[in-house]
């Protein structure tokens, strides 16, 4: 398979050549323990510091703001406890229907232990109803936690403007943007959130390594408790390697900034083409405010696990929503809070792109995917939205 055309980038990235050079020599030579007193450990935490400097600079933000993790999941959770028990007499979290399991389920455990959440619709586009944040805001509130871009749909939601509005309850304010860092430039420095997070294997690092910044002046409590790494923010022996590949992946993903509008003219090749050969197909979220390398299609009338299968046997990965959501059957919860008929929730692709992405591997995908929706419509159970049996299913889905 070394010959894929991967277009599955939102689930993880090929880790960049620079980025394995630089971290192989601390898993081998450099194996010394940054506390250390020694030189041979005080190298290795140079080699930290320097990148913890490089993830500072693709943030906009001071080194000290940054506080380095095993993932995005660790990330999210370490902040939003940090964040209530930083108000402990506040017990209300504003959260929105479609974010990453890391965030729902931690926020569904808190409401086990009393903790009201209100989880904010989005509309047809999967766009957040600013008016929706105000009114949802009170004295009571603790955390607003809401994704800088959605991992399905791409959809960019307006989370400075919800900070702000925040920000006038004394609420404090966490954003996931794991999908984000090297697609949209960052300045920590002028923004009203208290914590982000990012992930290292989203932006062509391992997987094993991400980073959450804390604004500082931000009152926070580790979730890890243990020595006194990370200034007492994360215990446990830092992952050198995976720290040093970070902040060459950091580096590099600045210094790509300027480029990335060529995903997105790849991206929009790709949308345009299929929507140009393949009838009755859509594309899912917002088409002004979303991630350059992200499109989210509806084939409709065609099971999405089917065109995946047909899409691996011709070498292409895609993928039907979030993969840290696949191992379910059920539609995709992002899908399903914009509201979209069953037709389309079940016959959704989401194409990611990365720097590495071709015209030629886009040309590729162009060629096969009109043979592949004309083979599958022609097998399948239903050709209109008027069939009764997609008529059921989308009842069926409506009342879960």
């Amino acid at each position: 398979m070394k010959d894929c055309i991967y277009l599955d980038n939102n689930a993880t990235t090929r880790i960049d050549e620079e980025v394995l050079s630089a971290m192989l020599p601390y898993l081998t030579m450099y194996y010394g323990n940054p506390s250390s007193m020694h030189t041979f450990g005080g190298q290795v935490g140079k080699a930290t510091r320097t990148a913890r400097k490089q993830v500072a600079s693709l943030l906009g933000a001071e080194e000290s703001e940054i506080v380095f993790t095993s993932c995005g999941t660790e990330g999210d959770n370490a902040a939003i406890r940090a964040a209530l028990l930083a108000q402990p007499d506040r017990r209300h979290i504003i959260t929105t229907q479609v974010e990453h399991p890391a965030v729902l389920n931690l926020c569904r455990r808190l409401e086990k232990e009393g903790y009201t959440v209100t989880y904010l619709s989005v509309d047809e586009r999967g766009q957040l109803d600013l008016y929706e944040v105000e009114a949802a805001l009170t004295g009571n509130t603790a955390l607003v936690s809401v994704m800088y871009a959605n991992n399905e749909t791409g959809t960019v939601f307006p989370v400075e403007q919800i900070a702000q509005m925040a920000k006038e309850y004394g609420a404090l304010v966490h954003v996931d943007a794991v999908q984000v860092a090297g697609k949209i430039p960052l300045n920590m420095k002028n923004s009203a959130i208290d914590f982000l997070v990012i992930s290292g294997h989203k932006l062509h690092a391992p997987k094993g390594i991400g980073a959450l910044y804390v604004r500082r002046g931000t009152r926070f409590r580790p979730l890890l408790i243990g020595g006194h790494q990370e200034r007492g923010r994360r215990g446990g022996t830092e992952n050198v390697p995976g720290i040093v590949a970070l902040g060459k992946a950091a580096e590099l993903a600045e210094a790509h900034l300027a480029n990335v509008d060529r995903e997105g003219h790849l991206r929009d090749r790709l949308e345009k083409g299929i929507l140009e050969t393949i009838p009755n197909t859509v594309i899912n979220g917002d088409p002004r405010n979303r991630l350059p390398n992200t499109t989210n299609i509806g084939f409709k009338f065609i099971e999405g696990e089917a065109i995946l299968l047909h899409l691996d046997r011709h070498g292409i990965c895609a993928s039907s929503g979030s993969a840290c959501t696949s191992g379910s059957l059920e539609p995709s919860h992002v899908l399903r809070a914009m509201g979209l008929p069953y037709s389309v929730l079940h016959g959704s692709i989401r194409f990611s792109l990365s720097r590495y992405t071709t015209e030629e591997e886009v040309d590729r995908v162009l060629e096969v995917m009109p043979e592949v929706a004309e083979r599958l419509r022609a097998i399948s159970p239903f050709n209109s939205d008027d069939a009764d049996w997609l008529q059921e299913q989308e009842q069926a889905v409506l009342t879960r």
